[in-house]
C-alpha cells in the first residue's frame, strides 16, 4: 500500500534536501530526488543583460506576491509535457494555505501572463516552475522574485537542476555535500516572504549585475 505523502511529510523532504516529481502530469505516483549536482540561483549573482535591463524599466507588467497561487500553478502545468500532476498541484496548494508555498505573478491588466512558485522553509526558496506567456515574463519574475528574497533574509534559492535558461541568468551548478551544507545554514536564518513589500524597478536594477 503506498503511503499518502501530506504537506507535513513535503516540508520534511525539503528539509532533508529531496523533492518530488512525477514522470506526466497522468502519472498519479511521485518519486524522489536528490541530485549528484544541484542548481542554485544565487542570490547576489542574478545576471541581467542589457535588454533584459531595458525591459526592468519599461516595467510591462504588473508584480504580485501571493495573489493568484492556483493560477500560476496551472500556468506552469500547462504545458505539452510537465512534471506537475494532481497530487502536486493539490500539496502545493495546501502549503500556500499554511504560508508555506508561494508565488510571484506577472500581470497585463487583468491577465495573469506570467509567474513563478515554490517553497520557503527558513532561508530556503526552493523554486518549482515558473511560466510565461509573454516575451521576458518569466525572467522578469526570477529578477523580481531574486531581489525580494535577498531583501527579505533568505540565504539559498534552490532550482533543483540547471537549465540553459537559468545558467544565462546566473543559475550555477553545486556538488550535493555543497547543497546540503548550505541547506543546513539556510534552514536557521530568520527569513519572512512578506517582511518587505515587492521591490520597485529601480531597485531589482539597482541590487543585480550587468552582464552582456
Amino acid at each position: 500500500m503506498q503511503l499518502e505523502l501530506t504537506p507535513e511529510m513535503l516540508l520534511q523532504a525539503y528539509r532533508m534536501g529531496v523533492f518530488p516529481m512525477a514522470e506526466s502530469r497522468e502519472d498519479p505516483r511521485l518519486y524522489w530526488f536528490d541530485p549528484v549536482a544541484r542548481g542554485v540561483l544565487p542570490l547576489d549573482g542574478f545576471r541581467l543583460s542589457r535588454s533584459l535591463r531595458r525591459r526592468i524599466r519599461q516595467e510591462p507588467f504588473r508584480v504580485t506576491l501571493d495573489t493568484d497561487f492556483v493560477g500560476v500553478i496551472a500556468g506552469c502545468a500547462a504545458r505539452s509535457s510537465t512534471w506537475i500532476n494532481a497530487e502536486i498541484r493539490a500539496l502545493f496548494t495546501a502549503l500556500h494555505a499554511q504560508g508555506h508555498a508561494h508565488s510571484i505573478e506577472l500581470w497585463e491588466g487583468q491577465e495573469l501572463v506570467g509567474g513563478v512558485y515554490g517553497l520557503a522553509v527558513g532561508g530556503l526558496f526552493a523554486g518549482e516552475s515558473m511560466f510565461s506567456r509573454r516575451r521576458d515574463a518569466s525572467k522578469l519574475a526570477l529578477a523580481y522574485l531574486v531581489t525580494h528574497l535577498a531583501g527579505c533574509g533568505f540565504t539559498l534559492f534552490d532550482t533543483q537542476y540547471l537549465t540553459d535558461h537559468l545558467a544565462s541568468l546566473g543559475g550555477v551548478e553545486i556538488p550535493r555535500a555543497t547543497y546540503r551544507a548550505r541547506l543546513t545554514q539556510a534552514l536557521q536564518a530568520d527569513a519572512d516572504i512578506h517582511r518587505h513589500p515587492l521591490p520597485s524597478a529601480q531597485e531589482v536594477l539597482q541590487r543585480n549585475t550587468q552582464r552582456s
